[in-house]
């Protein structure tokens, strides 16, 4: 990643580097730039962008050597129309950026970005998040690793000192991205339900948390039987794993972050077959590894008056002589029974026994994500998560959240007529309905284990955790989606 990213006052016609990088809206609005760039390096980049038909569309990007000049590479950047720009298109015209940047190996890069009718502060941010994301890559597993180039200095333009705190902390919460990213890359032979809790252990031993980790003996003990009976078909024991960081001083608000903790989920005796990506069911646990990554987030940042503690109940879903039967019957910590008609869907069985644990801690809002329902891509596609809450509060919290953090979010409806779907002639309900609508049934099947009095909404990432091509800060693979909007609403107190 790169070595140091910095506020500087330079501009355009100041800055003096290796690689100088300029955002160019398209039409007219692009004449001021167009005549700067023309001021400092002569007519020859006017006639290039002619030549090579430069539109200045977002994504769009020209590389221009300046053979004997300071810069020596000239990076022109579209970012289309004024009016559609904003944070998340000064997000994707940094990241686009960077990568020309790093592919030239420049280990000095300017950042000229039109930040003038936003605020520095989050201007600073969302281009710091921007270069560190985007640059992001993972060598752990090869043999023989192949460092990539990396800009060593990056410079954010026309940014005063002030804002220089937005930068230290966007890298915390870009460590946390980070952290989500390794975990569901990592294959299943390595990130275990285990390894989770090692990495909560490590969390709360380098930023003085406080963690409880149940086993098996002890999840039985609170009457956790649709949480086990996932468990029961793996070798590998289950990890109930909670992790607790609280403020110095008062606590205003208690907030509970839940997070699916599937490492592996074969489908269980309702095998996933042929093309339904079973060796990609590793990321499966790509909710736990969200507030995981919040969670450590968190803990650097340190904000005031807020207590956040983080749920997961890590287990695997596998074929064996003791696993769960189709048909069975089990019951969850809160009493109700349940009627297993698909052991493939079976994230919503560990959130339930989550959940009641969570309600429990008494807490002013409980929000849980899950890779929950292929349900939710079919409808979302892979760049929205869909949110689910009966609190409108909440609900606009998250939303904002998100949207300061560039990841998106449409609210889904929790219809209550569909709850039809989810009865059973032998239990209080069945684990899923009927396939129209299973992202609204699989929500409405989780509300019934959260407290009445208790503001909850719950965040199906299936479609955002993985990119097979990578888009805009997200290379391809793991994302690490959710951890932004997490601690932007945690810092924001939570719920309104």
């Amino acid at each position: 990643m790169p070595a140091e990213i910095r506020c500087s006052t330079a501009s355009l016609s100041s800055w003096s580097g290796e690689a100088l990088a300029v955002g160019l809206f398209s039409g007219e609005a692009a004449e001021s730039s167009r005549r700067a760039l023309t001021e400092r390096f002569g007519t020859a980049v006017a006639e290039r962008l002619e030549q090579r038909r430069f539109k200045a569309k977002p994504g769009e990007c020209l590389s221009i050597d300046l053979l004997g000049q300071s810069p020596s590479l000239l990076l022109l950047v579209g970012l289309g129309a004024p009016a559609d720009f904003g944070p998340e298109q000064l997000r994707s015209a940094t990241a686009a950026a960077s990568k020309a940047a790093a592919a030239a190996g420049a280990q000095q890069l300017g950042l000229a970005m039109p930040v003038e009718g936003l605020d520095p502060a989050t201007a600073a941010n969302a281009m710091a998040e921007a270069v560190r994301l985007s640059l992001y890559a993972d060598q752990r597993f090869k043999s023989e690793a192949d460092p990539k180039p990396c800009p060593q200095q990056v410079d954010l333009l026309g940014l005063p000192d002030t804002a220089h705190g937005a930068i230290a902390s966007s890298q915390a919460v870009c460590s946390g991205v980070e952290l989500a990213r390794e975990l569901v890359a990592a294959p299943p032979n390595v990130v275990t339900p285990a390894a989770l809790a090692d990495t909560a252990a490590t969390i709360a031993r380098e930023f003085g948390l406080e963690l409880k980790v149940l086993e098996r003996a002890e999840c039985e003990a609170l009457g956790m039987g649709s949480y086990l009976a996932v468990a029961q078909g793996s070798d590998l024991p289950p990890k109930f794993i909670h992790l607790t960081y609280r403020p110095d001083g008062a606590v205003t608000r208690r907030l509970v972050l839940v997070g699916k903790g599937l490492t592996f989920d074969s489908g269980g005796y309702n095998l996933k077959t042929a093309g339904s990506q079973i060796e990609m069911m590793k990321y499966d646990m790509g909710g736990s590894a969200a507030v995981l990554g919040a969670m450590r987030a968190i803990a650097e940042l340190k904000p005031a008056g807020v207590e956040v503690h983080m749920i997961v109940a890590a287990c695997e879903n596998m074929i064996s002589g003791g696993a769960i039967h189709p048909g069975a019957i089990v019951k969850a910590s809160n009493g109700k029974t349940i009627e297993i008609n698909n052991t493939d869907a079976e994230g919503r069985l560990t959130l339930a026994d989550a959940l009641v644990y969570a309600c429990k801690l008494e807490p002013d809002a409980v929000v849980d994500l899950a890779t929950l329902t292929g349900a939710c891509v079919i409808a979302l596609g892979e760049e929205i998560a869909g949110l689910w809450s009966p609190s409108d509060g909440l609900a606009e919290a998250l939303l904002q959240a998100g949207e300061q953090g560039g990841e998106n979010l449409w609210r889904m409806p929790l219809r209550a007529s569909y709850r039809e779907g989810l009865k059973s002639g032998l239990a209080d309900m069945k684990n899923t309905g009927p396939r129209p609508g299973g992202s609204i049934t699989a929500a409405l099947f989780l509300q019934d284990f959260v407290s009445a009095d208790v503001a909850w909404a719950h965040m199906d990432i299936a479609g955002t955790v993985w990119s097979d091509k990578g888009r805009g800060l997200d290379p391809a693979g793991a994302t690490g989606y959710g951890v932004r909007t997490l601690v932007n609403w945690v810092q924001a107190g939570g719920p309104s």
